[in-house]
């Protein structure tokens, strides 16, 4: 397994302001993701999540540096990659199998409709909606129409899928039966996941390795967090492994001190290109 599937060489990104000097949300950010890895990026509002998630997408362009995805070098949007947004976004007027077959003849126009259709009610099944094909949107509840949106991505067979704050506006019980979901499709299919949260749980509970970036504008990636908890997580009894609250006390430092304050503290021989990887665990006990 390559540890570069996904090479984020050096980007920067500026945008313009009133007063003609361009402001820099981030500067020289470079980051590999090896094929399969599931990887959260956590930050403060204002330092270019998103923005990195766009360039990914091809949905923006870099003002300097490159992105390259299994060798080929990113400049535009493509069937390769998959977004799923905080909102679902889904065509009214279609079925829940109507929304995700245009995605499949999108992406095969060669297709008959049968199996358009069949690949479309797979993907479906995938999510867990069986049943609920034939409904249009407004039949379907928020979590229901977000399990579309994601069974609409994966039916193209992306080699990444791109999540921007998927599971945000979504209640408790239901956010935590889609991470449920994904974790499940992640491991059945081998996907590689790139997803901005604002929640540490989630990052904790979904991740392989937690992208911290610092405030922006001029922000970095201050380190790579490998999450030490076990591939296998169940939701009632992570929190009683013994790294959990290590794991979770470093993120929360992070962001409530370490983000504002990286600049001014940054560990010795710190290289924007080769940031730190760092894996939180309970300190064993010494012998007296």
């Amino acid at each position: 397994m390559s540890d570069r599937f996904i090479s984020i060489e050096g980007i920067a990104r500026r945008f313009p302001t009133r007063s003609g000097e361009p402001v820099t949300i981030f500067e020289d950010l470079s980051l590999s993701i090896a094929r399969g890895d599931f990887v959260c990026i956590i930050g403060h509002s204002g330092c270019g999540k998103s923005t990195v998630l766009n360039v990914l997408a091809g949905l923006d362009q870099p003002d300097a540096g490159f992105v390259f995805i299994d060798g080929k070098q990113i400049t535009a949007p493509g069937l390769d990659r998959a977004v799923i947004f905080q909102s679902h976004a889904l065509l009214p007027w279609k079925t829940a199998l109507g929304n995700v077959a245009y995605a499949v003849a999108s992406r095969w126009p060669s297709l008959k409709k049968a199996e358009i259709n069949a690949r479309a009610q797979r993907a479906i099944d995938l999510v867990g909606l069986h049943g609920a094909e034939m409904k249009r949107p407004a039949e379907l509840s928020g979590g229901m129409r977000q399990r579309v949106g994601i069974a609409r991505a994966l039916s193209i067979e992306p080699k990444i899928l791109l999540m921007d704050e998927p599971f945000s506006a979504l209640d408790a019980l239901t956010r935590g039966a889609l991470q449920d979901e994904v974790r499940r499709i992640c491991r059945d299919t081998g996907q590689t996941l790139f997803m901005i949260t604002h929640d540490v749980d989630e990052a904790m509970y979904l991740a392989d390795k937690i992208v911290l970036m610092t405030n922006g504008p001029g922000a970095m990636i201050a380190e790579i967090v490998e999450n030490p908890l076990p591939q296998e997580r169940k939701r009632d009894e992570i929190h009683r492994h013994p790294d959990y609250y290590p794991l979770r006390n470093h993120l929360i430092d992070f962001l409530v001190t370490r983000s504002v304050t990286f600049r001014n503290d940054m560990p010795a021989g710190y290289d924007r290109k080769k940031p730190p990887v760092v894996k939180p665990r309970a300190q064993t006990p010494t012998m007296a």
